[in-house]
């Protein structure tokens, strides 16, 4: 039984006659193939990734399982349609928060059409992609049972932050405190155990990062960073399973013995922000930023993000 995700914090989303992922109860994600070239480029570099013998484990496991592709009934009810098949990350994860960043200043693909690309520079330049290299483009924040998630009000309400806002959303997601008054300022308790140590999500970032410095098979255009962890599980002492993923590749072009500097260098940037956050903790029990004015911008007034 095919059914709407959960935990779903960008792209195109199921519901209404909308065509957009499904998940199954068995962990598997099934992706609608685009109907343009983009279906096809995405369907291409899954099945060269996952049979290229050059991509070291360490690697792959940051990207999603890939199951080739299937007709399903599409969400839209207009019948059966092709879908990729990848691994449903969030599967067996209780109340996770998640967060999914587009790395990258540029993110259209070499040889784009001139319209694609003009569309593409305009949100770059009007979001945080162009100034910062990344933008953070959906966020769902676990407070606790009983006030359950934050969320984006709209998607470029969460698009469009400055620097010194990221900052104050990537504290608030690893907070004890975030899903209280949004007066508070965030405590960044989980901040050790979800960005820091051998397993956290800065060391992944610097694995991947290695292998950027690298690579020069692929170009990744548009491709997301999903990071995830679970503050329950952080809350009892617990490892709180923090993860993060690449996804996204309907814009992924041959590397042709050429860095991925667009990719690295977003990469890059994220990389700091994280950074900074773990070496000046003092920060977040004395944040500034946490003034009418920014929680206004960043939060709705249901307390959403």
């Amino acid at each position: 039984m095919l059914k709407v995700p959960d935990h779903q914090v960008a792209g195109h989303k199921a519901g209404d006659g909308r065509l957009g992922p499904l998940v199954d109860d068995s962990g598997r994600f099934y992706k609608p193939l685009q109907g343009d070239e983009r279906g096809a480029n995405e369907v291409s570099f899954y099945t060269s990734f996952s049979s290229n013998t050059k991509i070291p484990d360490h690697i792959t496991r940051f990207f999603p399982k890939f199951d080739g592709t299937q007709l399903v009934e599409a969400s839209d009810g207009l019948g059966m349609q092709p879908h990729l098949v990848l691994q449903d990350l969030t599967f067996d994860r209780v109340n996770p928060s998640i967060m999914d960043i587009k790395i990258g200043s540029r993110t259209w693909p070499p040889h784009a059409p001139e319209d694609y690309v003009q569309k593409c520079l305009k949100k770059d330049m009007a979001t945080s992609s162009l100034p910062l290299g990344f933008r953070v483009s959906g966020a769902r924040i676990f407070g606790s049972s009983k006030v359950g998630y934050w969320e984006p009000k709209n998607k470029s309400s969460i698009q469009t932050l400055s620097a010194d806002e990221v900052k104050l959303l990537l504290k608030n997601f690893i907070s004890s405190n975030a899903s209280e008054e949004t007066q508070m300022k965030p405590d960044c308790a989980f901040a050790s155990a979800v960005y820091g140590g051998s397993t956290g999500i800065l060391s992944q970032l610097l694995e991947i990062k290695a292998w950027f410095e690298d690579q020069t098979i692929y170009h990744f255009y548009s491709c997301s960073v999903l990071m995830m962890f679970e503050k329950e599980l952080a809350s009892c002492g617990k490892s709180p399973r923090a993860e993060i993923k690449l996804v996204d590749f309907a814009h992924v072009h041959e590397g042709k013995g050429v860095i991925d500097h667009n990719f690295l260098g977003g990469l890059c940037s994220f990389i700091k922000f994280i950074s900074e956050i773990l070496t000046t903790p003092d920060d977040c029990a004395a944040d500034s930023l946490a003034d009418d004015a920014q929680r206004n911008h960043i939060y709705s007034d249901n307390s959403s993000v």
